[in-house]
């Protein structure tokens, strides 16, 4: 009992007595634990949260859309083999004009069951009642919408329906788990305060769109054993004839996708990010560690003559490593969580779940601690295994000092005639190559979390400077149900203060290589277009007159080369798939795409030029002549205005942004401090003679400082190129982890970015070395000449 509470004493006295080493890398493991808690906590509660409110609220299994599908036809849909349930609804977009708001706001219509309420896709009712079946005027709508304009039950507004204007009253608000990311058409960012969705009852629904007797919206539940793809290929068979434009799973809907690429890239940050701090932990333990076995042999020594068995010895020390892990994970616990919590608070400004359960598991939780205690205990083997094997005689005789050969680096320092002090630092880098090559790395690591985290917002503003600054030019985009002739173009052109008016087309398609096969969708732009614009790797490109262009995550997959045939299904419009040429690749910022001359699709498909949607400018006085226009326009299904659609994005990337670019501050910056700061001390503890000595010899208090502060800054110097490499490869890495089909982020950092980095770490650095030289400063010069170090 007295031996074990003798070394567990000598313990504590340690910890003790090494409280701001201990608390330095407790804090860099603590960084490494957080990240790892925020991001697989924040992942683990998005999936919960949308698989608790898919299975509550009965989300569907497939989606379909088709122009016009006769009601007759429904029962043939449910006796396929794997549909559990069905239901058939009314889908448009449409333009509203709401009270006191001069600019029109785009809504999707969605038709409710006139005998009962949605059994797929339920509702959950959060303000006022459902509407009654038999009234053409009452509707629901999306709660977030409803919270962007301060809308109630009893208010109303107008909206235009089927060319129609008909004033509309909302008698309650609702989510949908089809609607947990309520983005409109052509839109990168939800904008509640543009877009909205609307429920009415399909005899209103009906009346509007002149859909009595048919739908153009199916929602699909599976059997447990079903095969989604034969049910969609049967589906697809049968809507043909109807213009069916494509069934697809889960994966294709919009608002699942764009959740599911966010939870993908939460579990992806806890493979990239946590590391890099685990393993400056590791490194910090090591150096720590090996530093106390060092200057206690005597203390070991006398241990061993005692009684103390070599186990004794080795669990001593790597008790000393789990208390400083234990430290650190408790740190990291309490941070993660907060991170968490501010996390879902973001999180919940994009989705809309009714509740989202952000709290984290306790396998999360043993996740980090094991992680913790695994780097602690990894830096703290050697050094530990060391003291373990010392033999009594050996440990109690003071350690032979190093020895040094003047090689070829020693003559040509002494040939530079620098300073004392500076030949001091320069020797101590080049004795200690492997300590001093740690550091480097500890503070290149710093620097390369700062690096791959800030080019975030470097790559999101190049997205948003190519996608609405040079690729989308216009003002305004305007929709329509179905495709429109040409000569609506120039009923446009003549809308109030149109300067610009130009026609796209928009296909669902799909690509086939051998047994290659891939889903995207198919641009057509006139030649010579200025508004929309292909942007290829030296700028503006025209669409070939025959042939295609590809986004260039489409060759790969499909396995093809420039010059290839590629095989191409427009869904809905062509029965049989034509074989084009690929002509060229251009760079994929938005979704996998096909781009074409607008003239040869129209050829392709036989008929007289047609648009899917037509862009347009504005003169800025008279904007407001053209938004009341458009909102009593017939046959416009919506209206996105670019300028709002930028400013939401910005505004949103702008606040997360700095959220999240102080916290990875604040991490970059706790590396640096906790490798600087041990790094210091350690020096001070094996050259606290040397400083004595030239402060007996002469020199001033700065130039033995000099000694501590220039070579920690020089090894953060000479690691910031390092960091930097590091920082870039870890970006590149995540900007490939991050992209899918959505959307993909393009590699930029800034030089601002890469100065920011080292600046933060170069004075992190600096202030740990600081707070060390408070130490040197009170030193006991004769104290210190007795000791025998």
């Amino acid at each position: 009992m007295i031996r074990a509470r003798a070394i567990d004493l000598k313990l504590l006295r340690d910890l003790r007595r090494m409280w701001a080493q201990v608390l330095a890398i407790a804090v860099v493991l603590a960084c490494g634990v957080s990240v790892l808690l925020m991001s697989v906590g924040m992942s683990g509660a998005l999936d919960r949260s949308r698989a608790a409110y898919y299975e509550k609220n009965a989300f569907a299994d497939i989606f379909v859309q088709a122009k016009r599908l006769p009601a007759t036809l429904l029962p043939e849909l449910r006796d396929i083999r794997g549909v559990r349930d069905l239901e058939a609804r009314i889908s448009r977009f449409v333009i509203l004009d709401l009270p006191g708001r001069v600019r029109p706001v785009t809504a999707q219509i969605v038709s409710l069951p006139e005998a009962e309420r949605p059994q797929l896709n339920q509702l959950i009712l959060t303000e006022g009642r459902w509407p009654d079946p038999g009234t053409v005027d009452e509707i629901l709508v999306n709660a977030p919408f409803a919270e962007a304009h301060g809308f109630h039950p009893g208010d109303s507004f107008a909206a235009n329906l089927g060319g129609t204007r008909r004033e509309l009253t909302i008698v309650g608000a609702a989510l949908s788990p089809e609607f947990i990311y309520t983005i409109g058409p052509g839109s990168m960012m939800p904008d509640p305060a543009s877009h909205g969705i609307i429920w009415l009852p399909v005899p209103a629904a009906e009346a509007a769109f002149d859909m009595t007797g048919a739908v153009d919206n199916i929602v699909v539940s599976l059997t447990r054993n079903a095969q989604p793809e034969a049910v969609i290929d049967r589906i697809d068979t049968l809507l043909e004839p109807y213009g069916g434009v494509g069934a697809h799973d889960r994966s294709d809907q919009i608002s699942h996708a764009f959740l599911d690429s966010e939870i993908e890239g939460l579990r992806i940050m806890a493979w990239i990010l946590p590391p890099v701090f685990l393993v400056i932990s590791v490194f910090l333990v090591n150096m720590v560690i090996g530093r106390i076995v060092a200057l206690e042999r005597a203390e070991i020594g006398l241990l061993k003559a005692t009684g103390y068995s070599n186990q004794a010895i080795l669990v001593h020390y790597l008790l000393l490593a789990g208390l400083v892990a234990l430290i650190g994970i408790g740190i990291g616990f309490i941070f993660g969580a907060w991170l968490s919590r501010s996390m879902a608070e973001i999180y919940a400004r994009f989705y809309d779940f009714p509740e989202l359960i952000f709290g984290i598991s306790w396998t999360t939780y043993a996740l980090g601690a094991l992680a913790g205690f695994g780097a602690a205990s990894l830096g703290a083997i050697r050094a530990a295994l060391a003291a373990a094997r010392l033999p009594p005689a050996v440990a109690m005789a003071p350690a032979p000092p190093p020895v040094f050969s003047q090689g070829l680096l020693d003559r040509v320092l002494t040939r530079l005639r620098l300073p004392q002090t500076d030949m001091m630092i320069l020797r101590s880098i080049t004795r200690w190559p492997m300590r001093a090559g740690t550091t480097c790395l500890g503070y290149a690591l710093g620097t390369s979390v700062l690096v791959a985290s800030n080019f975030m917002p470097d790559s999101l503003n190049r997205l948003l400077e190519m996608s609405f600054d040079l690729s989308n030019r216009q003002d305004v985009i305007l929709t329509f149900a179905n495709d429109v002739p040409a000569s609506t173009l120039e009923d446009a052109r003549r809308l109030p203060g149109v300067m610009q008016a130009e026609g796209l087309l928009w296909l669902s398609a799909t690509f086939r290589n051998g047994h290659h096969e891939e889903d995207a969708t198919v641009q057509g732009i006139v030649p010579g277009a200025d508004l929309a614009r292909i942007l290829g790797d030296d700028g503006a490109v025209d669409p070939p007159e025959e042939g295609l262009l590809l986004t260039e995550s489409l060759m790969p997959r499909l396995g093809l080369r420039i010059g290839d045939e590629v095989e191409m299904t427009l869904t809905g419009r062509l029965t049989d798939p034509v074989s084009l040429p690929v002509v060229g690749v251009v760079p994929q910022y938005l979704g996998p795409f096909g781009h074409m001359s607008a003239h040869a699709v129209d050829r392709m498909l036989r008929r007289e030029p047609q648009f899917s949607s037509i862009i347009v400018t504005l003169r800025s006085d008279q904007e407001d002549a053209f938004h009341a226009a458009i909102k009593d326009a017939p046959g416009i299904g919506g209206a996105l205005l670019l300028s709002d659609n930028k400013v939401a994005f910005e505004d949103t990337i702008a606040a997360n942004m700095n959220t999240m670019s102080l916290i990875y501050v604040l991490l970059g910056a706790a590396i640096s401090v906790g490798v600087a700061y041990n790094g210091a001390r350690i020096q001070l503890s094996e050259r606290a003679r040397e400083l004595a000595s030239l402060r007996i010899l002469g020199f001033g208090l700065w130039e033995v400082n000099w000694v501590l502060i220039g070579e920690a800054m020089l090894l953060a110097v000479l690691a910031q190129p390092l960091g930097w490499w590091i920082g870039f490869e870890v970006a590149r890495l995540m900007t490939t982890q991050f992209s899918s089909d959505l959307y993909a982020l393009p590699l930029v950092i800034r030089p601002r970015s890469f100065a920011l980095s080292s600046v933060v770490t170069l004075a992190a650095a600096l202030g740990a070395v600081l707070i060390v030289l408070r130490r040197v400063n009170r030193l006991d010069l004769v104290a210190v000449m007795k000791t025998r170090e």
